[in-house]
């Protein structure tokens, strides 16, 4: 099974970059951070459909974090909200027309379940050094950052696995709590659905720091940001056993600045 989580801040030109990583790996699964559904930046598209569609996915799904444009103008999910948005279930969202941004999950492989987990988001934001984005480097400029709300989808696939991604706050201290939060639902998801449970996604934690004091292991070790010159790694698949894999190639998308991270469980 090869799953990358591709890389976050797709561009409007995603299905050509998920031809790239289909034609060198030739993914089972991909899951997408920083993901648009219907928003005018990116052609009123569904861009985990497009995922689905050039890797020749079945199933698909995408949640929402926010309903409308990061850094523009956006509003909190609320009951009237769609919480998942699949090719099973179609595009029943109220605020449609409106567009959101979140996350995906595109299979090959039949998913059984799909389950959202709401993480929130930091009270507070914080100033970043921003270095470039998806189209390379560029003069570093600070930027004050507001901490969006965060979630987590999972898909429990036919294959006796529950694939969860996810996109944590970029805020230190609250990007751990979130993992917490998390790594207790796979352990409820694993029971309920008697399956292995994998944790795929940026993380925004550096140095391996997402298994530190814990059970949980790191299924591949690579730089990933930036994708221009990558120093440090964000993005982590883990698991809570080791498992046989094998380290697939990076493939350089263009329209990320992070480095898709691939891995194949055997």
């Amino acid at each position: 099974m090869a799953i990358p989580p591709a890389p976050n801040g797709g561009g409007a030109d995603l299905p050509t970059a998920t031809g790239a990583i289909v034609e060198q790996i030739a993914p089972d699964l991909i899951a997408v951070q920083e993901c648009d559904y219907r928003l005018p930046r990116s052609g009123q598209l569904n861009q985990i459909a497009q995922v689905a569609q050039a890797m020749g996915a079945r199933d698909y799904a995408f949640a929402p974090c926010i309903i409308g444009t990061p850094g523009e103008s956006w509003r909190k999910i609320t009951s009237i909200d769609q919480l998942i948005i699949s090719n099973h279930d179609g595009d029943k969202s109220a605020a449609e027309n409106i567009g959101s941004y979140g996350i995906g999950i595109a299979s090959k492989i039949p998913v059984k379940q799909w389950h959202r987990l709401n993480l929130g988001n930091s009270p507070v934001g914080m100033p970043l050094l921003i270095p470039g984005d998806e189209s390379g480097p560029g003069k570093i400029r600070p930027m004050y950052i507001r901490d969006e709300p965060r979630v987590a989808l999972a898909a429990t696939l036919e294959n006796g696995f529950t694939v969860i991604n996810t996109h944590l706050s970029f805020v230190p201290g609250f990007n751990f709590k979130q993992l917490r939060m998390i790594k207790r639902w796979a352990a409820d998801l694993a029971r309920e659905m008697s399956t292995e449970v994998i944790i795929m996604g940026d993380l925004n934690l550096p140095k391996n720091l997402p298994i530190v004091g814990s059970q949980w292991k790191s299924l591949a070790t690579q730089l990933t940001y930036p994708s221009w010159g990558a120093k440090i790694q964000f993005d982590y698949v883990l698991a809570l056993r080791d498992s046989d894999t094998k380290a697939l190639a990076t493939v350089s998308t263009g329209v990320s600045d992070h480095l898709p991270l691939s891995v194949e469980i055997i």
